[in-house]
């Protein structure tokens, strides 16, 4: 650069600028690049947010490569995505003019390198080629992935279909074949079943070839699952058509002739259940599918497809996700309306949560219910958040089968290639309502009308089919008349004899064989022999050589390792870490997530530890020996509801694999609701479906507060029926030992919600010993010590029953007092209750008031659980301690908080007055 301008000469450099702006070649090539960089900078930003380059001064060629990669940068703003043309799309950034080029420049020759067609072309065969690719049928967004690598292996690809796929006969025969049968299942319900309600395909038939040939590609690739996850929008269609759910079975739901769905107010409507099936594809290969159930929540149940589907995976030792694909479809709506959707895009690339990608597939109506998209979403797609974390995603027209197959094809050798998850945002439209009742036209006039004129998509392919030769009209119209023939033969036969309407889970082809549906209170061997938790202990108090371990730390696993074998007193974390090791032991699996569980919120597990010069990690219960099971234990980001839910659908499928999620604070499942309501609760009586999952709440009132307090114990208890899960809040470490081991021991598997402490973790008189782990097991109820073994205890006025950690409080309480005619009970099971353990208590008492205490409000905790008990199954009355009825869990002070927990001890030793459910103040 001239040394002339040292001084920053402004008249010099205005001068060199002008002469620039009007011949760029009259200029050195220094000041060319400088002049190019400083009116780069000062442009102003296009409408999506990039600035443009090459103003009508640059060079042509540099004009033309601008506007190549604006193509394939913002191309899809203006693709021909939507079958029903209600809105014209376009992109003013694709104008030519915008980069100074015009007509005449149609002709020009460029240099096209950069593009898979002859070099050099014409500018207008340029135009033509991006046209036809980035703004055909397909809108491809991948600009905003931030690998090279990977957005030069979607462009290559994308640029190699130029909006025309190469599709031979036999596939063109498999996608008609496969809309036909979309198509005909669709009429003939609608034609049969007048006023039921089923939430028809009609409009985005063409996801049923799309998933067809998914499968072909997969099966012939050695995969050996497809796990599906959708709401109910085509949920019908899918089934029969992709997991061959037979005509019969469909028509059974339809006819509501199975009885078993209907006694004892079992069941789900016939949208909402799952399936599975083993199909021969049309590669000739076996594959087996899932269809996991799902509630009218309609993106919550997709955590639960990724964790069956990790679990699947860990079981055939697959580490890169490709025994067992994943498949989302969700609804345009929901997925950017609904959290839970960020929530598990969000855990798709942790270590705790990788399934080696997702194939995410969009049913996009465009609309939701009566919700028109400027209304359901603030972005230009319903996936826009998806780009956040690099994830490619294809907009395509439902009305052109082939590219979506393409497109499907390219979406899944996407995934298998890298490892990640993938969006296809399939654009058609719900030719009803959002039920086959439903009446579109009371709220969307316009789109109900257009709808109304738009040919269906099987119509429309087969006329294309037929002008090309590929299949005569005659033979289209046969296969579709043969279909109705056999639905029609389908319905009359179920009349006279209904079939099962879906698999039995529990069958002897899968991993549950053995396993029986069934809860039962018979006792389960849970002891240990001393010389194994020996073997456990000594591993839990050693590091490996040279491993620089935290000075705080070493008393703790010096304690660890010499504590069976001098029968020291074992804390809360030794009574979790001896379960946990004697079941690795077994050769058992655990999987153990949850916030900060690997150290404990509360600082006492510290299973996993950590070098303090490296950083390395290392799990001592992953080093007790030969031939022992696996831990994984896994901090989660602060997501309830999508690791709940991915946790559950890993406890379905390996009922061998201890599976526990811990709440950081036990409140914070308040989060997760749906899972527990609409999953755990309910999903065997629903859905068949039985779960192992272990979710670990702390709880108790310790002055913390209203959000860190209660777990919430009243909640768990209201959802309790017919044995569906346990609820227990153990207060002792070897409570806590046995009642990990019986989860895994039993020949059942019921969903168990412990009440885990806080204080108790440290709690000097919360101990345990060798011989409470060696000679006996879990203890729903324990009587109190002070009462001795006599069979009939009559000096005791009152008994005290309680649970959890106020049952310390009270004991504490008498002896300060020396109340001793007061015996202290804990329910240590709180459900299934522990009918004949507390039947035995009343003869042993025979003298005593019983009164429940808690710590918790009136209205919460266990409370009117405990009374409704004793009134309707022991005719008898109990009295109530506790806080008295309030709308905030605790309070916020923690000198209020003493002051009345002293007073429920206070009451709690008053002889009792009051036998109705009402608060003693």
């Amino acid at each position: 650069m001239s040394p002339s301008v040292n001084g920053w000469n402004a008249a010099y450099i205005d001068d060199l600028y002008t002469q620039w702006t009007n011949d760029p070649d009259s200029v050195t090539e220094q000041w060319r690049s400088f002049f190019e960089g400083f009116d780069l900078g000062f442009r102003p930003p296009s409408k999506d947010g990039h600035t443009l380059e090459g103003s009508p001064t640059s060079s042509f060629q540099e004009s033309v490569d601008e506007l190549v990669r604006r193509y394939r940068d913002v191309g899809h703003l203006a693709a021909k995505l939507d079958p029903l043309k209600l809105n014209e799309r376009q992109c003013a950034d694709l104008d030519p003019a915008s980069l100074g080029l015009n007509e005449a420049d149609m002709d020009r020759q460029v240099d096209t390198r950069d593009l898979p067609i002859e070099s050099p072309a014409p500018l207008r065969d340029v135009i033509e080629f991006l046209q036809k690719t980035w703004c055909g049928s397909l809108g491809a967004e991948i600009s905003h992935i931030r690998s090279r690598e990977q957005r030069l292996w979607l462009q290559e690809r994308i640029e190699a279909i130029s909006g025309h796929p190469k599709v031979g006969e036999d596939i063109q025969k498999r996608i008609l074949r496969e809309l036909q049968q979309a198509t005909g299942l669709e009429r003939f319900l609608m034609r049969r079943y007048i006023g039921k309600k089923w939430f028809s395909l009609e409009g985005s038939e063409t996801l049923i070839p799309m998933l067809n040939e998914l499968l072909v590609a997969a099966s012939q690739d050695g995969a050996q699952e497809i796990a599906f996850g959708m709401a109910h929008r085509g949920r019908i269609n899918v089934l029969v058509n992709i997991l061959e759910k037979s005509y019969d079975q469909l028509f059974t739901e339809f006819e509501e002739a199975w009885a078993e769905d209907f006694l004892g107010a079992g069941g789900d409507v016939k949208y909402h259940r799952g399936f599975s099936s083993h199909v021969q594809t049309d590669a000739g290969k076996p594959l087996h599918l899932s269809m996991s159930s799902n509630p009218s929540h309609l993106e919550w149940g997709h955590p639960v497809v990724l964790g069956r589907a990790r679990s699947k995976q860990k079981q055939r030792d697959d580490h890169e996700g490709n025994s067992s694909v994943p498949v989302l479809i969700h609804g345009d709506s929901s997925l950017p309306g609904q959290g839970i959707t960020q929530e598990l895009t969000n855990l798709s690339r942790l270590d705790a949560y990788t399934v080696g990608g997702s194939l995410h597939v969009v049913i996009n109506n465009q609309i939701g219910f009566t919700l028109e998209h400027d209304a359901a979403f603030s972005g230009i797609y319903c996936t826009d958040f998806l780009r956040g974390i690099d994830i490619p995603v294809f907009h395509v027209n439902s009305c052109d089968p082939e590219m979506a197959v393409a497109v499907m094809l390219l979406a899944y050798e996407y995934r298998k290639t890298f490892k990640s998850d993938v969006a296809i945002d399939l654009w058609g439209f719900r030719k009803f309502g959002h039920n086959e009742t439903d009446e579109a036209a009371f709220t969307n006039p316009l789109m109900a009308a257009t709808i109304k004129k738009t040919p269906s998509i099987l119509d429309r392919y087969a006329a294309s089919l037929t002008e090309t030769g590929v299949v005569g009209s005659e033979e289209s119209n046969q296969t579709s008349k043969r279909l109705m023939e056999l639905m029609d033969a389908a319905q009359q036969r179920i009349k006279e004899q209904p079939v099962r309407p879906t698999p039995l889970a529990l069958d002897d082809q899968s991993t549950w064989a053995g396993f029986s549906p069934d809860y039962n209170m018979a006792t389960v061997p849970t002891s240990v022999p001393q010389t194994r938790l020996e073997q456990i202990a000594e591993s839990l108090g050693r590091v490996p050589e040279g491993f620089n371990l935290h000075p705080k730390l070493q008393r703790i696993l010096d304690a660890r390792g010499k504590s069976i074998l001098e029968d020291l007193p074992l804390d809360w974390a030794m009574g979790e870490l001896l379960a946990m090791g004697s079941l690795l032991g077994e050769g058992d699996d655990i999987r153990f997530t949850g916030e900060d569980c690997q150290r404990g919120t509360f600082s006492h597990r510290h299973a996993v530890l950590f070098d303090t010069q490296t950083g390395e990690p290392w799990i001592p219960l992953n080093h007790l020996g030969d031939q022992q099971g696996t831990l994984g234990i896994y901090n989660t980001p602060v997501t309830e509801s999508g690791c709940i839910g991915f946790e559950y659908g890993y406890s379905l499928g390996d009922p061998k694999t201890l599976v526990i999620w811990e709440a950081q604070f036990g409140d914070f499942a308040n989060v997760g609701q749906v899972y527990f309501d609409q999953f755990i609760a309910s999903s065997q009586k629903k859905w068949g479906r039985s779960s192992g999952l272990v979710c670990l709440l702390p709880h108790g009132y310790e002055g913390m507060g209203p959000e860190h307090s209660s777990a919430r114990i009243e909640r768990f208890l209201q959802l309790c029926a017919d044995d569906n899960m346990e609820v227990v809040n153990p207060t002792t470490p070897a409570q806590m030992f046995h009642l990990l081991r019986r989860q895994m021991l039993r020949g059942f598997r019921k969903p168990l919600i412990v009440f885990t402490p806080k204080s108790l973790l440290r709690h000097e008189s919360a101990i345990s010993h060798v011989a409470d782990l060696t000679d006996r097991g879990f203890f729903r109820v324990i009587d109190d010590p002070a009462s001795g073994t006599d069979a009939v205890v009559d000096n005791i006025s009152t008994v005290l029953l309680c649970s959890g950690k106020v049952y310390y409080d009270l004991v504490q309480h008498r002896d300060e007092t020396g109340q001793e005619d007061k015996a202290i009970i804990r329910v240590e099971q709180l459900y299934p209750f522990p009918q004949e353990e507390v039947q035995a208590l009343f003869d042993r008492y025979p003298k005593a008031n019983f009164t429940w205490v808690q710590e918790e409000p009136q209205n919460n905790g266990a409370w009117w659980f405990i009374y409704d008990w004793f009134r309707d199954n022991f005719d008898r009355p109990i009295n109530y301690v506790g806080r008295p009825a309030n709308d905030s869990p605790a309070v916020g002070a923690s000198t209020v908080h003493r002051e009345e927990q002293h007073a429920i001890l206070v009451r709690a030793f008053r002889n009792p007055i009051a036998t109705a459910p009402q608060a003693d103040h």
